[in-house]
């Protein structure tokens, strides 16, 4: 059953979020269960960098698509008669697809490094998932440039994207404070409460974890914080997008309902 009125590019945006945090999940929780569950504690070193590609693959292009959709947000508020206009469906595929392929991308560098490294001693990951701290603790070679390399991707990817997110929120409020009416600005902010409670979360716990040089951050802190990242974060997302969102809860009830 096809929605007119869920047609539109914000939802699209959010149906690629979506499509991600499938696998996003799919790349750490099965693994992590099987660990907790105590049923298989180990994995291959091939499996684990394909496991950490992945994750933080889909990692960066989470945060692409966040910006993406903020900017969206602010096109959607801010100039709403030249809205269709801009962000037509040829542009908004653009930045999708350009979200996915800079995401898988700009991993290959650090994820090369990584995988270079000599590993000795232990070989026991101090982690519920194969992290770039918990292999940067194992390895015995240098490991200064991939942390360099790590370090300025998070900066690009992470503080990068959140300062877009910040600018483009910053001219949504300026605009909707300047709305008229009450129940106008309740209805423009509506709109984007749900991707701004999202980005608070997300943003919060990664820069927490991956904006610094040093590893020494206690790994059982970090194993609490990625907890929120990977697993909480995405099985939230889909509750505080649509028990905020008045068209995908009526298209919600009328799938089920069959009206």
């Amino acid at each position: 059953m096809v929605y007119p009125h869920l047609q539109m590019p914000m939802y699209f945006f959010l149906s690629n979020l979506s499509f991600l945090e499938i696998w996003y999940t799919t790349a750490c929780v099965p693994k992590a269960i099987t660990i907790f569950l105590g049923k298989s504690r180990t994995i291959p070193f091939v499996s684990c960098i394909l496991q950490m590609y992945f994750i933080f693959a889909l990692g960066c292009t989470e945060f692409f698509l966040l910006t993406v959709m903020a900017y969206d947000r602010y096109l959607a508020i801010c100039y709403p008669l030249r809205y269709s206009t801009i962000m037509s469906t040829t542009r908004s595929t653009q930045l999708a697809l350009g979200s996915w392929v800079s995401g898988f991308l700009i991993l290959s560098l650090p994820i090369s490094l990584i995988s270079n490294m000599s590993f000795c001693g232990s070989n026991v990951i101090n982690h519920f998932y194969c992290s770039t701290d918990s292999l940067v603790i194992l390895s015995c070679s240098d490991t200064s440039a991939f942390q360099l390399a790590a370090l300025t991707i998070a900066i690009i990817v992470i503080l990068g994207s959140f300062l877009i997110t910040v600018v483009s929120y910053t001219c949504i409020i300026s605009t909707i404070v300047r709305i008229p009416s009450a129940q106008g600005r309740q209805k423009a902010f509506s709109t984007c409460s749900a991707h701004l409670i999202v980005v608070i979360m997300w943003y919060g716990s990664n820069i927490f974890l991956y904006v610094r040089y040093s590893t020494e951050n206690s790994m059982e802190i970090n194993k609490i914080v990625n907890t929120l990242s990977i697993i909480i974060t995405p099985l939230l997302n889909p509750f505080i997008y649509t028990l905020r969102n008045k068209e995908v809860k009526k298209a919600f009830w009328k799938a089920f309902s069959g009206t």
